[in-house]
C-alpha cells in the first residue's frame, strides 16, 4: 500500500489533536483511503511540554524548516496561525512542491492572493477546511456540495467567544465586562480578547467565505467590522422584549456585480434558525439559487472538531497523491469572477435598523427625532419608549427604540448626527443591524 508522509508545524491545542487522531484513527483511514497516512515529524519552539499523545523524541524538533524539507514529507500542516512564520513555511512548502494544509484564517484572509498563487504556480494543493467553522464543513460545503448553485447570501455565526457572551448576557442578564470574564474563566476567551470580541477573528473567517463563493480576492481593507466591545445589557435586554436575539454576524451577500461583506452585532428574530445558536457553537446559513437556506451548525473550534477537518483535509490530498493527479478543487480561491464583481462600500449597504435613542423627556423630542430621520430618507417601523430600570429617577431622559424599514447605513449616520446636534438627546445613539 502506498504510504504518504505527513508533517505538523505548531504542536499546541489542534495540532497535538491531528498527531494524536493520526496516530488513533492510522487503520481505519488506510482501509478508507487506500493509502497509509504516515505522521513523519512536528515541529514546535516547546517540544518538552506533555500533550498527551505519546509521540516518539524522534518525531519532534524545534526546526520548521526540517519539516518541510524532509523528503518523507509529502504534506505539510500549517497550526501555527499568524502571517509571519506561518507564510514562510507555508510558501517553502508549496515552492518545494509540498501539498499544505492549513486552518490559518488570517493568513489566508490578510494573504490569500500570495499563498493560492504560489499553490497554483507551483502545481500543488492547499486544502483550508478549517480556516472556518472548526469541525462545520462549511468550506467543502461551498467547494462540492453547493457548487451547482449560486450562492445568494451567506449569515454566519463564526466566533465562539462572542456567542458565549452574547449567550450569558442574554439567559444570565449579566453586563459584557463579567461575561467576557466568565468566558474567560471557561477558557473560552483570550487573556487578551480583542480579535474576538472587536470582530477581526469573523472579518477573516467571512472573506475567506466570500472569496470561495464569489471567485474573487475579498480585500480586508474593504469589509465593514464592528464587534461587541460596547454591546450594552439594556439593548440585549430591549431586543429580548421585541423578539430578537443580538448575535454577531457574518453577512456576505450579492445583488448584481455588487457584494456586501460585513460583520456587525445583529437583531436576529427569535424564530429564525440562527437565533437558537448558542454558547460555544457556531453556525453558517447559506442560501443557493437551486438550494434555498441550507444550515451547517457545530463547534467552531476546539482540539478534536478541528483535528477533525484538518485530518479530512489531509484525506482528499492524499487520494490525489494516490491517483498522481491534479486536485479535484481549484487551487485555493477560483479568481473567475476577478475585476466583473465589486465590492460595496460599506455606507452604501441596506439595512434595517435598531435604534436605541436617551431622549429628553419633553413634549415634541419625538417629534423632532421623527421629522430628521424622515428627511434623510429613514422610515420608522415602530417606535416604543422602554422601561427605565437601572437610570436614575431624575435623569430628565428616557430611552426610545426605534425599529426602521431598510435605509443605507450613510443615510442613518446622517440622521443621527443631525439628532445629536438638535439636543434632544444625552448621549451617542445605539444604531445595530437586523436580519
Amino acid at each position: 500500500m502506498k504510504k504518504i508522509g505527513v508533517g505538523i508545524l505548531g504542536f499546541g491545542t489542534v495540532g497535538a489533536g491531528v498527531a494524536g487522531g493520526l496516530l488513533r484513527n492510522r487503520k481505519v483511514m488506510a482501509e478508507r483511503l487506500g493509502v497509509e497516512v504516515l505522521l513523519r515529524r512536528v515541529a514546535d519552539i516547546d517540544i518538552v511540554t506533555d500533550r498527551g499523545i505519546g509521540l516518539e523524541p524522534a518525531l519532534l524538533t524545534t526546526d520548521a524548516m526540517a519539516v518541510v524539507n524532509d523528503p518523507s514529507v509529502d504534506i505539510v500542516v500549517e497550526l501555527i496561525g499568524g502571517t509571519g512564520a506561518a507564510k514562510k513555511f507555508v510558501l517553502a512548502a508549496l515552492d518545494a512542491g509540498k501539498a499544505v494544509v492549513t486552518a490559518n484564517k488570517k493568513l489566508l484572509a490578510e494573504c490569500g492572493e500570495e499563498i493560492f498563487g504560489a499553490a497554483e504556480r507551483n502545481g500543488v494543493d492547499i486544502y483550508f477546511g478549517a480556516s472556518v467553522g472548526g469541525g462545520i464543513p462549511i468550506i467543502r460545503v461551498l467547494r462540492e456540495g453547493l457548487a451547482g448553485n449560486e450562492i445568494n447570501s451567506i449569515h454566519g455565526i463564526l466566533n465562539g467567544t462572542c456567542n458565549y457572551i452574547l449567550t450569558c448576557m442574554e439567559q444570565e442578564g449579566v453586563a459584557f465586562d463579567e461575561a467576557l470574564a466568565a468566558a474567560q474563566q471557561s477558557g473560552y476567551a483570550e487573556a487578551d480578547p480583542a480579535l474576538d470580541i472587536d470582530g477581526g477573528d469573523t472579518a477573516h473567517k467571512a472573506i475567506i467565505l466570500a472569496s470561495l463563493a464569489y471567485g474573487f480576492h475579498v480585500p480586508v481593507s474593504k469589509v465593514a467590522v464592528e464587534g461587541i466591545r460596547n454591546l450594552a445589557g439594556m439593548d440585549v435586554r430591549y431586543a429580548a422584549g421585541l423578539g430578537y436575539r443580538i448575535k454577531l454576524l457574518a453577512v456576505i451577500k450579492r445583488d448584481g456585480d455588487m457584494v456586501e461583506v460585513g460583520v456587525h452585532p445583529t437583531l436576529v428574530p427569535h424564530g429564525h434558525m440562527l437565533a437558537s445558536v448558542s454558547h460555544v457553537f457556531n453556525a453558517a446559513m447559506v442560501n443557493g439559487d437551486l438550494s434555498g437556506d441550507t444550515l451547517y451548525y457545530g463547534r467552531g473550534a476546539g482540539r478534536e472538531p478541528t483535528a477533525s477537518t484538518v485530518i479530512g483535509d489531509i484525506g482528499d490530498i492524499a487520494r490525489n497523491l494516490l491517483a498522481a493527479g491534479r486536485s479535484r478543487y481549484q487551487r485555493g480561491v477560483c479568481v473567475a469572477n476577478e475585476g466583473r464583481l465589486s465590492m460595496r462600500p460599506p455606507e452604501e449597504v441596506a439595512s434595517r435598523y435598531y435604534l436605541r435613542l436617551m431622549v429628553l423627556d419633553k413634549a415634541g423630542s419625538l417629534g423632532v427625532m421623527t421629522t430628521i430621520l424622515g428627511r434623510h430618507g429613514v422610515s420608522i417601523l415602530a417606535a416604543t419608549q422602554q422601561e427605565t430600570t437601572g437610570l436614575p429617577d431624575d435623569a430628565g431622559f428616557v430611552p426610545v427604540v426605534m425599529l426602521t424599514h431598510p435605509a443605507q447605513s450613510a443615510s442613518v449616520d446622517a440622521a443621527l448626527r443631525e439628532i445629536m446636534a438638535a439636543e434632544v438627546l444625552n448621549e451617542e445613539p445605539v444604531k445595530l443591524r437586523m436580519i
